[in-house]
């Protein structure tokens, strides 16, 4: 059976310039024939991630009128029902919370930066959170700093598109499926990211998968901290599809009796930066017409029913 790549971070970071290389390389394979890695030896800490994990489950714990308090926008909480996959107005088994930078003072109005939205309970989910966002931010850096080169760009090329771009962190929890859902309904239906990268903290639960090139789906199984990094929509259109955004999914999977939690960071850069084929992959012609990110992320966010 095929399988994901697995990748070390300390390779890139703590390696000399032979090791960097290959962590680039195989990073870039592994994105255009799978889509997807797992990263090993990264920077964000087991307690951490642990922490991160405990807060999840205290926050979804809470009663809904609670949780629907902090309702209303793209920070915050998204109940249960809301989302559902492009093209497919089935909504996805899920509930979720969402964060992002906080708005610099005197910075221009953005649609998608808002003041993040913190439950009065847990008392830390706050600090836990902001801990996360940050690691993992720095953790997607650091990918695409990697990736520059092998798509001709300079190794700091996306650092100023992306540090303070327009990233979420959407805290997953799916209930345990009861008899009463609905039968065409799953944890998550087939779909591809909108964005650049996505960093997924490996989730406490069975059944992501994803499309392999061949057209059978393949199951990801990781260890408990390991991240799992994918290719997004924006992505698939910069490199005009060298790097492919690939379908994946979250079945009903046999434990899906039980809550699952799960934890991606969207890695989005600059609402006003430019999607079009960079010109090292344009090759016989563009395959997508130049828009830039925000146009793309409004687009999409009308399609999964998360703005109207």
């Amino acid at each position: 059976m095929r399988k994901v790549p697995e990748l070390s971070l300390r390779q890139f970071t703590h390696g000399d310039a032979t090791a960097r290389t290959a962590f680039s390389e195989a990073l870039s394979a592994g994105l255009r024939e799978y889509g997807f890695i797992v990263l090993v030896d990264h920077n964000v800490s087991t307690a951490l991630l642990n922490d991160a994990y405990t807060r999840a489950v205290e926050v979804f714990a809470l009663p809904d009128a609670e949780k629907r308090q902090y309702a209303g926008g793209l920070r915050g909480y998204t109940p249960f029902g809301t989302e559902h996959a492009k093209d497919n107005p089935t909504p996805d088994l899920k509930e979720f919370w969402q964060i992002g930078h906080e708005p610099e003072p005197g910075a221009a109005p953005n649609p998608f930066s808002a003041p993040n939205v913190w439950p009065s309970r847990p008392s830390d989910f706050k600090l836990v959170f902001e801990q996360l966002f940050a690691a993992l931010n720095d953790t997607g850096c650091l990918l695409l700093e990697a990736l520059a080169p092998s798509l001709g760009l300079a190794p700091d090329h996306f650092e100023p598109l992306v540090r303070r771009g327009d990233s979420v962190l959407r805290v997953l929890h799916y209930p345990p499926i009861g008899k009463d859902a609905d039968p065409n309904a799953v944890r998550s239906a087939a779909h591809e990211d909108i964005n650049l990268l996505t960093i997924l903290v490996a989730a406490r639960g069975a059944g992501l998968e994803l499309l392999d090139r061949d057209g059978a789906w393949l199951p990801i199984v990781t260890e408990a901290n390991a991240l799992v990094v994918d290719s997004g929509d924006m992505m698939a259109r910069l490199t005009n599809n060298v790097i492919p955004a690939t379908t994946h999914r979250v079945v009903n999977s046999a434990d899906s009796h039980l809550s699952r939690y799960s934890m991606p960071f969207f890695m989005h850069p600059t609402a006003d930066t430019s999607l079009a084929a960079l010109s090292s992959c344009v090759g016989k012609g563009a395959l997508y017409p130049p828009t830039t990110a925000g146009a793309f992320l409004t687009q999409r966010l009308k399609e999964i029913g998360l703005k109207a």
